[in-house]
């Protein structure tokens, strides 16, 4: 009688291991780790591999380590030149102190969301429409380092920040394609006016040339015929230096 109960007992207790370890027995992946708690103390990270946790005593939380992506709904933002603009961004992140990030914060994903919503509409509003257009990088690193400085403490890390799009309503659009006309024309008279200028300076560079050496003048009158000459339908006016006139005498008068 006695070793049946005895084989009773083992049997029940060796039944009961075996259920425990079912219970605590989990595998792993490579980019999974537990945060253990131990009667509700922070015991320790585990994982990847074959990991055992003690039922009752022991509860887990499961945590990715693989990169997230959050997209950050569409924020209107204000302008620092008072322009209304919609912006959507999106940012790639990664838990990497699984501990921190279960501890330190409630819901780390919500807290990040939120983060960067405002973040985003803070730094946005600090620029000009003009720099949102053209800037992004810059403010793309911006948003970045603001918020890596706060996600460093919830043991996660920012990886990069996009902005993806900057709408504008139909009259703003409008307003920038009048400015853009007007800034090309500007710079098109500007070119235009540089280069009379320079057209200017160079006749004078060639006038104070020529001044100088009568040679090139008459040197640059028979290249200019020659021109001329090329078309059969011209009439050609030949001019006459005036020192060759005064030899011949058909610069005197009438009188004289």
């Amino acid at each position: 009688m006695f070793s049946t109960n005895s084989s009773f007992v083992i049997a029940l207790a060796s039944l009961a291991v075996l259920a425990i370890a079912y219970r605590g027995i989990s595998v792993l992946r490579e980019y999974e780790r537990f945060v253990v708690f131990t009667l509700g103390r922070f015991t320790g990270v585990k994982g990847p591999g074959l990991v055992f946790v003690v039922p009752i005593l022991q509860n887990v939380v499961r945590v990715d380590l693989r990169v997230r992506v959050l997209a950050v709904p569409v924020q209107d933002v204000i302008s620092r030149d008072n322009v209304s603009v919609k912006v959507s961004a999106v940012v790639y992140y990664r838990v990497s102190r699984p501990d921190e990030a279960i501890i330190q914060v409630e819901d780390f994903e919500e807290a990040t969301s939120q983060l960067a919503q405002t973040t985003l509409r803070s730094v946005l509003g600090e620029h000009d429409l003009d720099a949102m257009l053209a800037e992004r990088k810059q403010i793309n690193d911006n948003i970045q380092s603001i918020l890596d400085e706060y996600y460093h403490s919830w043991g996660i890390n920012v990886l990069n920040v996009e902005i993806k799009n900057v709408d504008l309503n139909e009259t703003m659009i409008r307003a920038i394609a009048r400015q853009a006309e007007a800034e090309r024309n500007r710079r098109a008279k500007v070119i235009d006016a540089e280069g009379e200028l320079q057209a200017a300076d160079r006749l004078r560079q060639a006038g104070e040339i020529l001044a100088a050496w009568p040679q090139a003048m008459q040197l640059r009158s028979l290249l200019t015929l020659q021109h001329i000459a090329g078309d059969k339908a011209s009439t050609i006016v030949f001019p006459l230096p005036m020192e060759l006139a005064g030899a011949l005498g058909l610069g005197r008068g009438k009188g004289g």
